[in-house]
């Protein structure tokens, strides 16, 4: 980005342009004072003394060989330019002619005395300015005056002139109005784009912006954009993978549906053949893995399905402690025959859960048969309602050896997967504890 495009170039545009116009503040307020007073206007021609005073010598200068009335002539003329100066003129025999001038201390007849007198008076107050006519001293002399007050501009008052403060402080004001609509048009700029990177849509993916400047704000916008878009491919690519992997799971989870039934189904028919006691052990070996690996497909599918949202969830209330009896009933021969201790301690009276039965008996079906596989060394399976953080819960407990210890039978956790996934659409909550003594799994109402 070109430094002339930044933020920062455009800020030292407005402090330069400010520097460059100060000096004119003053001027602008009082040059109109000055054009419409027709005093001021009058004195400016008395300002320059030096000018009036060739101007005089040289009207002097021109009347060589003039008659008293061509002399008188000319001043008059030039009293009607300089109104505010005193004029007269001495023929070259000393007498005073004409006096244009409200003094009073003009001889009629000049001396050597009173011309002496004459000049110390009007030294330096009036400014006078003398010129022999024609340049000849014979012909006798002319007097322009002004007083000193008419060569100077009046005072300012930057103090009293209350209008002079006002005018001040609006110029003063309009540059922080110019810097305040600056970092204001920043401010909203970047609340913009913040408020873009914090709103996602229905992909979870903010909106790109739009970008029409180049300055800082619009790279910083130009890099979100380009963010956008790498989100978008990314997340195109993560859709595709995992409807390719869940299209894969469901090919293989079909695809091995047959081989594991024809397994199966030798299997049981070399159950009616004469063996040693040690091929009667392999064979059953081969039916449990067989039984194992049909569960833990079935649960894969199931992940597969609820994961991609076409496993339909249908609530309705049911009583769930008549539930939970059902269910234990179902599984009490399978852990009877195992040696399980079997703990069922259930109230009598109701409780109304809004679920779908069918789900919830996938879920405590997939957590008994953990117990089966993963805490059969502890015998012992106990189903009870507890409180659990002042909520009325549901607790599966075993005395195995807890979830962290390895077993050959442990598989990847899709069981759990599913009973996370099945609870989660249920608006349902579940806890975990688990340690070398047992595990406690609390079901409940959020």
């Amino acid at each position: 980005m070109r430094f002339r495009h930044s933020l920062l170039a455009k800020y030292l545009l407005i402090i330069i342009v400010a520097l460059i116009l100060w000096p004119f503040v003053l001027p602008a307020y009082f040059i109109p004072s000055y054009l419409l007073d027709s005093d001021l206007q009058q004195k400016a021609q008395y300002i320059d003394t030096n000018k009036l005073k060739k101007m005089w010598h040289h009207e002097a200068a021109k009347l060589d060989g003039a008659t008293p009335e061509q002399v008188d002539k000319k001043l008059h003329t030039l009293k009607e330019q300089y109104p505010l100066a005193s004029m007269f003129w001495v023929d070259g025999a000393g007498k005073t002619k004409l006096v244009l001038s409200e003094q009073k201390n003009i001889p009629a007849q000049w001396t050597l005395e009173n011309s002496i007198e004459f000049m110390n008076q009007s030294d330096g107050d009036p400014i006078t300015f003398v010129s022999y006519i024609g340049g000849d001293q014979s012909n006798g002399f002319m007097v322009f005056q002004i007083p000193p007050s008419v060569t100077k501009l009046p005072t300012l008052s930057f103090i009293d002139d209350k209008f002079l403060a006002i005018y001040a402080f609006i110029v003063f004001g309009l540059f922080l109005f110019v810097s305040w609509l600056f970092f204001f048009k920043i401010r909203k700029r970047l609340v913009h784009l913040q408020t873009a990177m914090t709103e996602t849509t229905e992909n979870g993916i903010p909106e790109k912006i739009v970008v029409d400047k180049k300055d800082e704000i619009s790279e910083l916008g130009k890099a979100f954009n380009h963010m956008i878009d790498e989100l978008t491919k990314s997340r195109q690519h993560e859709q595709e993978e995992e409807a390719l992997r869940k299209q894969l799971i469901a090919n293989i989870s079909h695809d091995l549906r047959t081989p594991l039934t024809a397994i199966r189904g030798h299997a049981y028919s070399l159950q009616k053949e004469p063996m040693s006691t040690k091929g009667k052990d392999s064979l059953h070996v081969i039916e449990d893995k067989v039984d194992l690996l049909s569960h833990l497909l079935e649960n894969l599918l199931s992940y597969t399905l609820l994961s991609a949202g076409k496993y339909k969830l249908q609530r309705k209330e049911i009583d769930i402690i008549r539930f939970i009896r059902e269910s234990m009933a179902g599984w009490y021969p399978v852990f009877e025959k195992e040696g399980f201790k079997v703990d069922v301690r259930l109230p009598e009276k109701a409780l109304i859960w809004n679920i779908d039965p069918h789900w919830f008996m996938r879920i405590v079906d997939n957590l008994l048969q953990n117990v089966m596989r993963h805490a059969k060394s502890g015998r012992y399976v106990g189903v009870r309602i507890v409180d659990y953080d002042g909520k009325t819960a549901i607790m599966i407990e075993d005395r195995g050896p807890g979830l962290d210890v390895s077993t050959d039978k442990k598989g990847a956790g899709i069981g759990l997967s599913i009973v996370s996934l099945m609870l989660q659409e249920m608006q349902l909550g579940w806890k975990i504890t688990s340690s070398t003594k047992g595990t406690q799994i609390y079901l409940y109402q959020k």
